[in-house]
């Protein structure tokens, strides 16, 4: 009689269920995975996954190569700045100050640069080429030379240079010339307007542009004219973070449309001191280019008297010598008065105090100076207040050329 194990046959039942479920999953897995493959094979090709023989790979390296280098040559960048560069750079000039020495100690003796700065060429007129640049760049000068933008180099001649304003004329040949600088209107800058200075810094870097912003308007600087330790003047002049450096000095400030709004003349160099730049405003030295253009010199009021701040002399001698009232405590003493003068034929006396002009307080020599010199012409007339022993009075005073005595 036969045995029969019904667990068994259970057990058998539920092993082939197993086995069936395993190949049908794997069936599965494989008909999936064929699928991703071929979907997946062209992807991996083009993202270089797959590998490739010598031959296809240097192919596809040169393919990409020339495609970069493709890319990078149709590459033209043109924005605001650059075009304002475009329109203003061929009019700064590179300047050489040339000044006799003998070689090396010996008899012979020739020219030797003695400083580099730069300047913008602001007209040509038929056969002449004017440039403006500062006078501490010229000064001492034996001979000028000019390199243009496009490196020829060429003599200049100086026509007219001032100290107090440190700006300069030369003049070149003009056929060499093909771009002028456009005047743009410094009265209208706004500070944290884009700017752009284009000079020679170093004396070696021609052309060299670097941008900022208008840090500040209307800003003044003490300036020692004759190097004595005492302020002669009151420089005004717009200050710039735009990088300015020695050799720079006479080159563009130009705005973002590529006028000239500025000259550059300075930087504190102060250790503890970065991106304070300085440029003398176009409008401001407008006047002083066309006098020294035309007449070789600035044409200035002239009242031919010496001078001192009040502030200067002994508390003594205020009340002593000037016999000034108790409450006068600034003014402008007259230490001297030049014969057949302005001042001398309007009866100013050494000793006289001044205290106004035109109804504007003087408080030192300074503002005299910036009254007469950005106020006045010559022939007008000018209403003084003084202090004479101690008394007030009112003189008129007309104004005259230097020149004429």
């Amino acid at each position: 009689m036969g045995y029969y194990d019904q667990d068994y046959e259970n057990r058998s039942s539920r092993q082939r269920g197993k086995k069936s479920g395993y190949f049908l999953a794997s069936l599965v897995g494989l008909i999936l995975g064929a699928l991703l493959v071929v979907i997946a094979l062209p992807k991996l090709i083009d993202y270089n996954v797959l590998p490739y023989s010598a031959e296809e790979t240097e192919q596809r390296t040169n393919n990409n190569s020339s495609n970069v280098e493709t890319q990078n040559l149709s590459l033209d960048v043109v924005t605001d700045v650059t075009q304002a560069v475009d329109k203003a750079g061929d009019a700064v000039v590179s300047i050489t100050n040339l000044q006799s020495n003998s070689f090396w100690g010996g008899q012979e003796s020739g020219s030797a640069p003695a400083g580099t700065g730069s300047g913008v060429i602001y007209k040509k007129d038929g056969n002449k080429a004017f440039i403006v640049t500062n006078h501490h760049v010229v000064d001492g000068a034996q001979q000028l030379e000019v390199s243009l933008a496009n490196g020829t180099k060429i003599p200049a001649t100086l026509v007219g240079s001032d100290i107090w304003t440190d700006l300069a004329v030369i003049e070149v040949d003009g056929n060499e010339i093909d771009t002028v600088a456009e005047f743009g209107d410094s009265d209208a800058l706004k500070t944290g307007e884009p700017v752009i200075a284009i000079g020679n810094p170093l004396g070696t870097f021609e052309g060299s542009v670097t941008q900022g912003i208008i840090s500040g308007l209307e800003r003044t600087v003490p300036v020692d004219i004759d190097q004595n330790g005492t302020v002669d003047w009151q420089a005004e002049v717009l200050q710039t973070d735009a990088a300015i450096n020695p050799g720079n000095s006479g080159g563009a400030l130009v705005n973002i449309g590529g006028q000239l709004i500025g000259i550059n003349s300075m930087k504190i160099a102060e250790s503890a001191v970065e991106g304070i730049g300085l440029a003398i405003p176009i409008n401001y030295a407008r006047p002083i280019i066309d006098d020294l253009e035309q007449f070789g010199e600035v044409k200035r009021p002239y009242l031919g008297v010496g001078l001192q701040s009040v502030t200067e002399i002994p508390g003594y001698h205020q009340q002593q010598t000037l016999k000034l009232p108790q409450d006068v405590k600034s003014g402008v003493a007259i230490t001297q008065v030049e014969p057949n003068s302005p001042a001398a034929q309007a009866g100013l006396q050494e000793f006289d105090v001044i205290v106004e002009m035109d109804g504007e307080q003087i408080d030192d020599v300074i503002g005299l100076r910036k009254h007469l010199y950005n106020q006045k012409k010559v022939g007008d007339q000018m209403q003084i207040v003084i202090y004479r022993n101690g008394e007030q009075q009112e003189v008129t005073v007309k104004l005259s050329d230097v020149t004429t005595f």
